[in-house]
């Protein structure tokens, strides 16, 4: 759980962060951004900022993670006929690690906090840098980390059901709690 106040610490860090990387956002987009703490509180790195511009019949975001931050593992699962939300990331600055099932990276560039590493699973590593994209299926197990110098990532997906995401952490949450 997260105060008002660190909520909005927050949205305007990654306002900033965005703004000073090129992106003109409107003071609404920024009051907009979701800052996601996954139930697990401000002052951990398993934390993102999300900028969503539509969701509708496609969805398009900018994710903000400073140095080390990280979205959890999790899948977009089939809800109903919908077969779960397919998602292309490009990466508009800084460089993200993200992590797929495959063949383990013998050495990722990602570090996860020792209590949760348990929770984390799959250790393909794709580095994408500016200008590159990937894009993964639906339900598949995904999880990426911003790099040294924080990240921007476009996703850019069909409809986006979050409140549905499958985490590997049952302590996991994927709307954020406000005091």
């Amino acid at each position: 759980m997260i105060t008002k106040r660190q909520y909005r610490e927050a949205q305007k860090r990654a306002g900033e962060f965005l703004r000073e990387h090129g992106f003109y956002i409107t003071e609404d987009e920024e009051r907009r951004i979701e800052v996601v703490d996954h139930g697990l509180g401000y002052k951990q790195p398993i934390r993102a900022q999300i900028l969503v511009y539509i969701n509708d019949v496609c969805c398009a975001k900018e994710i903000v993670l400073f140095p080390g931050q990280t979205i959890a593992e999790h899948r977009h699962p089939p809800i109903g006929e919908y077969l779960g939300k397919q998602e292309t990331f490009r990466c508009r600055y800084g460089k993200v690690y993200l992590y797929i099932p495959g063949t383990p990276s013998k050495r990722p560039k990602a570090k996860v906090p020792e209590e949760r590493k348990k929770y984390f699973t799959v250790w393909h590593e794709i580095i994408l840098k500016p200008g590159e994209q990937y894009a993964i299926k639906p339900n598949t197990l995904h999880w990426f980390q911003g790099g040294p110098e924080g990240v921007i990532v476009s996703e850019f997906s069909t409809k986006s059901y979050d409140e549905y995401d499958i985490f590997t952490d049952p302590d996991i949450k994927r709307l954020t709690e406000i005091e």
